[in-house]
């Protein structure tokens, strides 16, 4: 793909640089790994990959009050986004290919 190295180098800077949580953390909600990913902020990123627009203020401040600091509602809320989004640029990438291919052998 075009942007490979910006692309690493965005998930480099999102899951491994340091931080308020772990780069573990970071990368099981990266990859949307259930086990990985504690219960009391695993609706929350579940909703920041799947339904961005309904993460309500009310949201934020449950995971403060659980006791989250705004740094890591911040990189939780990065890495569960950035996940989101090449999930589904693989996904318009591959039905591009795909496209192209079909098109190819018409």
């Amino acid at each position: 793909m075009r942007y490979d190295a910006l692309v690493t180098n965005v998930k480099e800077a999102v899951l491994r640089s340091p931080g308020a949580t772990a780069p573990a953390l970071r990368e099981a909600i990266f990859a949307g790994e259930a086990a990985g990913i504690p219960s009391d902020i695993a609706a929350y990123v579940d909703t920041v990959k799947r339904h961005a627009y309904r993460v309500t203020d009310q949201d934020v401040e449950a995971l403060k009050q659980a006791g989250y600091s705004e740094d890591a509602i911040f990189e939780a809320t990065g890495a569960a986004a950035l996940g989101a989004a090449l999930m589904r640029l693989e996904i318009g990438m591959r039905v591009l290919r795909e496209n192209v291919e079909t098109t190819e052998t018409r």
